[in-house]
């Protein structure tokens, strides 16, 4: 998904101290393009807390109604630096990018595009057919991972996974998408590629039930929560609301009271590294934006290719070119008037 903002705030991630407690982090809405834009809700990154290991991005979004709209159109767009992680509740996405990739995913599905040194892709809500009508709702959640220095700059990639672990055990079903976790003395493994050590999952809980986590102490955790009011350790965590569990742990405990929950587990080893987002490139300077920026604009305009939206030669360009998508790509905004100096950690 793109960060649709026409004015997007550059931002310098950096982890977060190790929390005693857990920590609540409301989210704020976010219109994603135009006066029908889609709202999603937008946990991080935030002022309080701009990472969660690796976990950079966080847009939790619907249920919506895309039966009488054109639903999810988002057109071809560019990252740098970063992982997209796409995850359902509900409904379907049609994904293509400029590696070739042409790709629906599905609730209980992973589609996780790798960006490194540039990629650009699209998203839709598929029109659907007679024996195939596209599904009413749409609900998932968009995540972004940042990529090591050392792999920032590698090749782009596609994966697409319909085959993930799950463990139900006493009214809880976890299903992992990335990375690791234990759950009632059974290792969950993730076939999906990472490049630091993280994990995502998510958490469905029956009404009454609690499930504990065996997790790695030196990871933090933030649980995201999607539906019913979940109890993480001896807090109380609402629905669209992120939950933020310390570095220090051996094992994490959710619960769910009166109604069923679902919700999203992500995690990792602290990030070591200063991050720059902007739109959507993550990368460790301001000037590495600023390239990025330039490049994309170059393979973009009106006048050349037909009036495609694309310079001649896109496709042998840093970031490619998507084909199939019904319209051209998107255009970056206009970069921020002042260079932000990097914010220090705690203590330093």
């Amino acid at each position: 998904m793109s960060n649709l903002e026409t004015r997007p705030a550059e931002q310098v991630c950096e982890a977060g101290s190790a929390a005693g407690g857990i920590e609540l982090l409301d989210a704020r809405d976010v219109p994603l393009g135009g006066p029908r834009a889609m709202t999603v809700r937008r946990t991080i990154p935030q002022r309080r807390r701009s990472l969660i290991g690796a976990w950079c991005f966080c847009d939790h979004y619907g249920p919506d109604d895309v039966s009488s709209s054109a639903g999810m159109q988002v057109p071809p767009h560019p990252h740098i630096g970063l992982q997209t992680v796409s995850w359902l509740f509900a409904g379907e996405i049609l994904h293509r990018d400029s590696v070739g990739s042409l790709q629906t995913v599905r609730p209980g599905e992973l589609n996780l595009m790798t960006a490194g040194r540039g990629i650009s892709h699209s998203e839709e809500s598929p029109e659907g057919a007679s024996e195939h009508p596209r599904p009413p709702t749409l609900h998932g959640v968009q995540l972004w991972t940042v990529l090591p220095g050392e792999s920032k700059d590698g090749e782009p990639a596609f994966e697409h996974h319909a085959d993930l672990p799950v463990a139900v055990h006493a009214g809880a079903r976890v299903q992992v998408f990335m990375g690791t976790l234990r759950v009632a003395g059974e290792t969950l493994v993730s076939p999906a590629r990472t490049w630091t050590p993280l994990v995502g999952a998510q958490l469905d809980l029956e009404a009454g039930a609690s499930v504990e986590l065996d997790v790695d102490p030196g990871f933090e955790h933030g649980l995201l929560v999607d539906a019913g009011e979940a109890r993480l350790e001896e807090a109380i965590v609402p629905v669209s609301t992120l939950a933020y569990a310390g570095p220090g742990r051996r094992r994490l405990v959710v619960s769910a009271g009166e109604a069923p929950v679902r919700a999203v587990l992500i995690g990792g080893t602290p990030f070591a590294e200063d991050v720059v987002m902007w739109w959507n490139f993550v990368g460790r300077s301001h000037e590495e934006i600023v390239e990025a920026r330039a490049d994309w604009a170059a393979q973009v305009t009106d006048a050349d290719d037909g009036g495609t939206g694309y310079a001649a030669g896109s496709a042998d360009r840093r970031f490619g070119r998507v084909d199939g998508y019904a319209s051209g790509p998107l255009r970056a905004p206009a970069l921020p008037d002042v260079r932000l100096r990097p914010r220090r950690r705690p203590g330093e």
